[in-house]
């Protein structure tokens, strides 16, 4: 018994063992566990890798940074192609450089590990580009990354600059450039062209070496008002070879060229008129990366228009390029076609212009700050849009060097903006609206004679030191002499009587706020900075045609459309195609009565516009002074304004505009030229 309970008592000892054996599994399940999330981790870690490396290849291409691609590449995989890391960098450059290549994109992006080796991954993605011959899109990439010393780098191979390529396969590009479409006045002369133009460039070889080289590119420089550092850039071009010719800038043909030097004829963009025409036609500018960013449809080594109706056309002149991008063997036989266009040359934009009259009136405003505009009141056709003084578009296009731009830009008188477009108080011209107004509501009695005593006037003590000026000393005064002699004291006396709300109804039927179906940029007209004058002084100043009054001068030859049309206001067009517009907004015996008057303004001697009488035209005409000034007792700015028109067959319009005037200047004097030729053509 006693052997058994020994025995029974020492049988405890034994399980310690048994736990051993249960303990072993758990440990083993954790080493497992550690193994594998070691492993997990590894593998995550290797894959953040690959597609670092991916995202680095795809960015090296996208920046254009080809030479930073040698760093992620394989060197077996470089090998195996027949390349070296700066051979695969040069091919980049020239492929992407020969197709224009830009914006390139990679979406889609997929890195995944291969199943057969652990230190590979597989990896794809779509890319796109946009060429010299438009969009390239739907590229399908795919290749493997191998990791290597605790490294990922890509496996290269030429299918990685275009899906397709092997081997020293090349990139052909063959370009059908469209031809731009032309602006034509109404008479099909060109207002933007594309004529004739030379070229000057470079023929590395005969410029000699060292010091000969360094004299011929100085000597260039100075001739044709270029930089040494300008001809040295364009000179290391990667294209660049001895006898190949290197294109410098646009000039006027010479004789005088310098060593090295060669012209060439080619074909660009002209415009005929030059400065006459200049904010209005505007010109262009090479496309740049931003523009593609706006618009992938344009190439990249292509021309855009920057201002004017080069611009506001610039999709339908432009056209589009055709032509082919092609993958060759490396002796040029073609193997697939990667992007094909036909080309589809601009659209030409015909306009109402003309541009005889169009160089008539610029040249009327003798490079003095002004603007003239002329329609055919009929129609509404624009005849003239000049604006002066004006920068050459020629220049612009074809290349203008930094001294002759900043000239531009540091001319206090504004070269270019589009005086046209611009908004001024438009002065006594617009009492001829205000008259129209009065008649109209009756509180103008055209046979009526109102008597103002001396050339200032104020409607009482409360106006305090303000007092409406006029110049002429006229003891007593009609709505016939108001027009003739340009009073201001009776027009701001009768806009006074008719009230605010009457005035403001009368100008209503007008352009105020409304926006003109034209490409040309512009704010609406207005009539106050508020909804209401809240000020009789005010309303008395716009009733002569200033206070807060803003209208360009399309504006103010539209409003006064109605003056050759019995009432009717043609709206004012620009392109012959374009939709006639036109609406009711005065009684034709209401405009008869005016019309009498303002050709006495011409007729009679005491006219404000009685010099234009010599020129033997039947004339109805207006004209005004805009004072700008701070206070009333000082000498402001003077705009001097003349609204004319056709009495006789209403042929023509005219609006000119003469910007701070100086002693014995008008517009009025300025005007002869310009309407001996529209009464000889309209």
């Amino acid at each position: 018994m006693s052997e058994n309970r020994r025995s029974r008592k020492e049988k405890p000892a034994k399980k310690p063992k048994r736990f051993v054996w249960l303990a072993l599994p758990a440990a083993l399940l954790v080493l497992g566990g550690g193994y594998y999330g070691y492993t997990v981790y590894q593998n995550r870690q290797e894959e953040a890798a690959a597609k670092k490396v991916l995202n680095s290849f795809i960015g090296a291409i996208s920046d254009q940074k080809y030479s930073d691609l040698s760093a992620l590449l394989t060197e077996e995989s470089l090998e195996s192609n027949g390349f070296n890391a700066d051979e695969v960098s040069a091919k980049y450059e020239a492929i992407f450089t020969g197709i224009g290549a830009e914006s390139f994109k990679a979406s889609g992006i997929e890195v995944t590990p291969d199943d057969k080796d652990s230190d590979q991954f597989n990896f794809q993605y779509n890319g796109s580009l946009t060429t010299s011959l438009g969009e390239l899109t739907e590229l399908s990439y795919s290749g493997t990354i191998t990791l290597a010393d605790d490294q990922a780098k890509i496996d290269w191979s030429p299918q990685l600059i275009f899906p397709g390529m092997e081997g020293q396969d090349k990139v052909s590009i063959s370009v059908d450039n469209a031809t731009r479409g032309e602006i034509l006045d109404r008479n099909n002369e060109p207002l933007a062209e594309n004529g004739t133009l030379y070229q000057l460039g470079v023929i590395p070889g005969q410029l000699g070496t060292g010091d000969e080289k360094t004299a011929n590119i100085k000597a260039i420089a100075e001739r044709f008002d270029l930089t040494e550092d300008a001809i040295d850039q364009a000179l290391a071009q990667s294209w660049v070879q001895d006898e190949l010719f290197v294109p410098l800038k646009i000039i006027e043909p010479t004789d005088e060229m310098p060593t090295g030097t060669s012209l060439k004829e080619t074909t660009g963009r002209t415009y005929p008129l030059g400065e006459a025409a200049a904010q209005l036609i505007g010109y262009l500018g090479n496309v740049t990366a931003e523009d593609i960013e706006k618009d992938e449809t344009l190439a990249s080594n292509g021309q855009i228009g920057r201002s004017g109706l080069e611009a506001a056309f610039d999709k339908e002149l432009r056209g589009e390029n055709g032509g082919k991008i092609a993958i060759t063997d490396e002796d040029g036989a073609e193997k697939s076609v990667l992007l094909e266009k036909e080309r589809a040359d601009g659209k030409d934009i015909q306009l109402t212009i003309d541009a005889q009259a169009q160089k008539t009136a610029f040249d009327a405003l003798q490079n003095q700050a002004g603007s003239t505009v002329v329609t055919e009141p009929k129609t509404g056709d624009l005849l003239v849009l000049a604006s002066s003084p004006s920068y050459d578009p020629n220049k612009m296009t074809q290349g203008i060097s930094q001294e002759d731009y900043d000239a531009y830009e540091q001319n206090e008188d504004l070269p270019f903006i589009s005086r046209f477009a611009t908004a001024y108080a438009p002065g006594s011209t617009f009492k001829t609206i205000t008259a129209a107004i009065g008649l109209e509501n009756g509180t103008i009695d055209p046979t009526q004679s109102i008597a103002i005593d001396g050339l200032k006037w104020q409607k009482d003590s409360s106006w305090g030191d303000y007092f409406v000026t006029r110049v002429s000393d006229v003891a007593s005064v009609n709505l016939k002499d108001a027009l003739v002699y340009s009073d201001n004291i009776y027009m701001a006396q009768q806009t006074l009587a008719m009230g605010e709300d009457a005035f403001r109804n009368g100008l209503s039927k007008l352009i105020f706020g409304e926006t003109f179906d034209l490409p040309i940029a512009m704010n609406p007209a207005q009539i106050s900075n508020e909804e209401s004058f809240n000020s009789e002084i005010l309303l008395a100043d716009t009733g002569y045609g200033q206070g807060e009054l803003l209208l360009n001068p399309i504006q103010q030859a539209a409003a006064y459309s109605v003056f050759a049309n019995q009432g009717k206001l043609v709206y004012p067009r620009l392109v012959k195609e374009a939709e006639q517009k036109d609406k009711e907004v005065f009684k034709p015996e209401t405009i008869e009565q005016i019309n009498l008057d303002l050709t006495a303004v011409v007729s009679d001697a005491n006219g404000t516009a009685h010099s234009l009488e010599a020129l033997n035209i039947p004339l109805a005409a207006k004209t005004g002074t805009a004072e700008i000034k701070e206070k009333q007792d000082e000498k402001g700015q003077e705009n001097s304004f003349l609204f004319a028109f056709d009495s006789q067959d209403q042929g023509f319009l005219m609006v000119s505009m003469l910007e701070d005037r100086q002693e014995n200047q008008s517009a009025t004097g300025l005007a002869p030229d310009l309407l001996t030729y529209l009464a000889e053509n309209y």
